[in-house]
């Protein structure tokens, strides 16, 4: 006989700063739904202090952890990132053995992630996976993402395009759920800091327009990682009129040579600064108070639109995904770089971002995603996937 239940215990996983914020909508929205159960479970990158120990984030917010699930090698080798995502197996594996949920709910193409999914796999635990169907040409990330949607049993894309290569990859229709991004829920949540506020938060003096730049490592072209940072910070000197603010990459192959070139720069200038966690709030206000953003963050083609923020997108990492009008993309040529931050920051490109609008979503990706969890829903026809034919 077949029994309907709800799903009672959401495990979610959270390995970095970029994740959590995504997350964070939901994870504040959870209180509303009293059949929902949270355990959370941290890894990765929150529990390195080289990485600014974001935990204390979770902390503060008063998020209770279920547990913390260490994985990490202290280098960025490819061995090392093999390892840690074979570490990363391990312990998961123990923490669902202790804590175990009914279903997971996993987010995005970091190896952090993966690891826990491949962990839930034996446990028979049913996968609710968000970010599903986009591309990152430039990333093993790409390779990542696809698995664990073949992995997942319910898909919270955010755009329709997106859902359609869900389908494509022979998921069911009803798996598939347009929910928007989750991070363009906080635009509603989190009050934006002024000038002043940011200034005090990160005791830092901002006294030019900012240029926010986050470049992260291109993990299919790691051996390339010193030219890439070089070409950016060549193209960088050439705007001593800017406050420069640069946030901290991802643990990824190489990114020890991105943090070190850019700690060199900042020591040697004098309107530069190296913030190794912003956390959600001063990130977002950061964004808002920016005159452009460049590198090649998720969070320069997602969120970006809705602060009508100019965007220099540099390189691979990205291609594939969906990008507004506000996203110029550039290769990583230092003077063709220059010239695509002046575009970016010219009046008449600016003023042509005025009617724009977010494609993925409006603000309301956390109660869709909660309304589908909250469902009866039968266990069996959930874990029991079917290949759908074109």
């Amino acid at each position: 006989m077949t029994v309907q239940n709800n799903l009672k215990t959401i495990g979610i996983v959270t390995t970095s700063r970029a994740d959590y914020g995504i997350y964070y909508p939901i994870l504040k929205k959870l209180d509303e739904f009293p059949s929902l159960n949270l355990k959370l479970f941290v890894a990765g990158m929150h529990l390195s202090n080289e990485f600014g120990k974001t935990i204390d984030t979770i902390h503060n917010d008063g998020f209770i952890i279920s547990e913390k699930v260490e994985m990490l090698l202290a280098s960025d080798t490819p061995d090392a990132i093999s390892k840690s995502i074979g570490m990363g197996t391990i312990s998961f594996s123990q923490c669902f053995s202790n804590n175990r949920p009914d279903i997971l709910l996993v987010l995005g193409d970091r190896f952090e992630m993966y690891s826990a999914v491949i962990a839930a796999l034996p446990y028979n635990i049913p996968i609710a996976h968000i970010h599903g169907g986009e591309i990152t040409q430039g990333a093993i990330d790409d390779v990542i993402r696809h698995s664990i949607t073949k992995h997942s049993h319910l898909h919270f894309v955010s755009t329709t395009e997106y859902a359609k290569r869900v389908y494509q990859m022979g998921e069911e229709k009803w798996r598939i759920i347009i929910s928007g991004a989750p991070s363009i829920d906080n635009l509603k949540l989190i009050k934006l800091l002024n000038k002043n506020e940011l200034e005090n938060r990160l005791n830092i003096v901002i006294n030019n327009p900012v240029l926010l730049i986050t470049f992260h490592p291109v993990t299919l072209e790691y051996d390339q990682t010193q030219w890439q940072i070089n070409e950016l910070l060549a193209s960088i000197k050439n705007f001593s009129n800017y406050s420069i603010i640069f946030t901290f990459p991802n643990a990824d192959t190489n990114g020890r040579i991105i943090i070190n070139q850019i700690r060199h720069f900042v020591n040697s200038s004098t309107n530069s600064f190296f913030i190794d966690n912003l956390g959600s709030q001063a990130y977002f206000s950061l964004m808002n108070l920016a005159s452009a953003m460049i590198g090649n963050s998720s969070s320069g083609i997602i969120e970006s639109a809705s602060f009508k923020l100019p965007v220099v997108n540099i390189g691979t990492r990205q291609s594939g995904r969906i990008k507004g009008k506000n996203v110029i993309d550039v290769d990583y040529n230092h003077e063709n770089i220059v010239n695509a931050i002046k575009k970016a920051t010219h009046q008449d490109f600016i003023n042509s971002l005025r009617n724009i609008n977010n494609q993925y979503g409006d603000g309301d990706a956390a109660e869709k995603i909660l309304n589908k969890l909250n469902e009866k829903i039968c266990y069996r026809k959930l874990l029991c996937k079917k290949f759908q034919d074109w």
